[in-house]
């Protein structure tokens, strides 16, 4: 690894602020939350490919598989070798993920879109997703809700921006797109789009990497007592490694509720577009353009980016397992509405939609502290990592529940408020059973406490 990407390079010089590390870490999640964005040129795969949305929809589901096995394989080598390192790696990986998805939709080889944007961009994901988490929980001990909120609100808010560029991008390129329910991209301007976003997203990811910074060893905050945690419960003073950690009940517990908390926000996601002129069709034609679709895309994103920062700043005031209560809790009563009446009025269906997401990013903004308090900092980033196997299981789960659903319901644009029901009251069974397994954490026992950090070896000191 070339010197200017180790750790040692990147340690923070006296006087140098915190408040510097949210910025380079939004400048990779806002990279990657594109992926939330992907259901505004899914249409067009489906036609430029000739095939079924379920097919299209594994492309998603591949990248999000991708993106939890990568941050669990990768996680102890993003904690040992540092930031500067891991955001670079992912910002290659993404790039030549949108590269070889390129390579793909040209010459109608579906496999190279799978392995580019799936596969190759997934593992960018990944990397990408993990790679800030523990250093902003090192930075921001006495506020680590806060922290990884301002953070991974970016990877929410990603598609409030890819949307309306990716709508403007696909017009650009292809003329005769106007934007419009009757108009589709064809897969040249798609094609375009995925160079054109491989390209400016190396740019800022890259930027990212040479702006983070790790704090010197024994840093704290002024001011802040490290042992006023002990105070609040379910918090703990002492460390756990990732090797320990997957052997805790908690960490399992934690594993179920994040799984049906994604399952449940990612099927949404992913149908989004679709899904709001379907809810509002009569007569076979859809009351809401492409165009409005693709606002309520962006709508949904602002929705994600804005309860990963506000619900798990508040769960710093109230602690992780009260704010998981209300994720899931009122969650599934949002989705038993959503179901029931959300094609009674667009303003019901869009107001249940955005507070569902918000629960949705807010769950995602808030683990990485849950995590914290139950197993210390040490290896956070890479019990993070292995964490993130849920949200694998949870992208094939979301969108096959959907698509299946929708695929056995009849054809895209035809489908109804009537095709979603099943699958969305599918939805509300997972969140009960997350509300249950959330109420089941609690702390973890001292056997897989970790030595105190003058009986670890040194080399377990510097990785940590």
């Amino acid at each position: 690894m070339p010197a200017f990407l180790s750790r040692e390079r990147t340690v923070a010089g006296p006087g140098f602020s915190r408040w510097l590390i949210p910025p380079a870490a939004l400048a990779v999640h806002l990279c990657i939350g594109q992926v939330y964005a992907t259901s505004v040129y899914k249409t067009a795969l489906v036609e430029h490919f000739d095939t079924s949305q379920t097919a299209i929809g594994v492309i998603f589901s591949i990248a999000i598989v991708m993106l939890g096995l990568s941050a669990a394989v990768m996680g102890t080598w993003v904690d040992r070798n540092g930031p500067r390192a891991a955001m670079t790696a992912a910002a290659v990986f993404w790039a030549s993920g949108f590269f070889i998805g390129a390579l793909g939709i040209g010459t109608g080889q579906l496999w190279l879109v799978y392995l580019g944007y799936g596969f190759i961009g997934g593992i960018g994901l990944g990397i990408g997703y993990i790679s800030p988490v523990s250093t902003l929980i090192k930075w921001f001990p006495d506020r680590p809700g806060l922290a990884t909120g301002m953070a991974i609100m970016g990877f929410g808010g990603g598609a409030m921006i890819a949307s309306p560029l990716s709508g403007r991008l696909l017009a650009l390129y292809d003329p005769s797109y106007t934007g419009d329910a009757t108009t589709v991209p064809d897969g040249h301007a798609v094609m375009m789009l995925f160079l054109t976003l491989g390209v400016v997203y190396l740019v800022f990811m890259s930027f990212g990497a040479a702006t983070v910074r790790v704090p010197p060893e024994g840093w704290t905050p002024a001011g802040w007592d490290p042992a006023s945690v002990k105070e609040k419960k379910l918090v703990t003073t002492a460390s756990v490694s990732a090797n320990n950690a997957i052997r805790t009940r908690s960490f399992w517990l934690v594993w179920i509720v994040l799984f049906c908390n994604v399952t449940a926000g990612i099927g949404i996601l992913e149908q989004a577009a679709p899904m709001i002129q379907d809810f509002f069709r009569d007569g076979g034609v859809s009351s809401v353009s492409a165009v409005a679709a693709g606002g309520f895309v962006g709508l949904l994103s602002i929705a994600n980016m804005g309860g990963r920062f506000i619900w798990s700043s508040t769960s710093d005031i109230i602690g992780r397992r009260p704010i998981y209560m209300m994720y899931l809790g009122v969650g599934l009563v949002l989705y038993l509405l959503l179901a029931t009446v959300g094609s009674a009025s667009m303003a019901l269906f869009v107001l249940l939609a955005v507070v569902i997401l918000s629960f949705y990013g807010g769950g995602f903004a808030t683990v990485p502290a849950y995590l914290r308090d139950l197993f210390g900092t040490f290896q956070v980033g890479a019990i993070h990592g292995r964490l993130l196997t849920a949200w694998s299981a949870a992208g094939i789960a979301g969108p096959l529940i959907i698509n299946a659903f929708l695929d056995a319901q009849g054809e895209p644009g035809t489908l109804t408020a009537a095709a979603y029901r099943p699958a969305l009251l599918t939805m509300v069974g997972l969140l009960a059973i997350g509300f249950v397994a959330n109420l089941l954490v609690h702390q973890v026992p001292e056997r897989f406490h970790e030595p105190t950090s003058a009986d670890r070896p040194e080399s377990e000191r510097s990785a940590a």
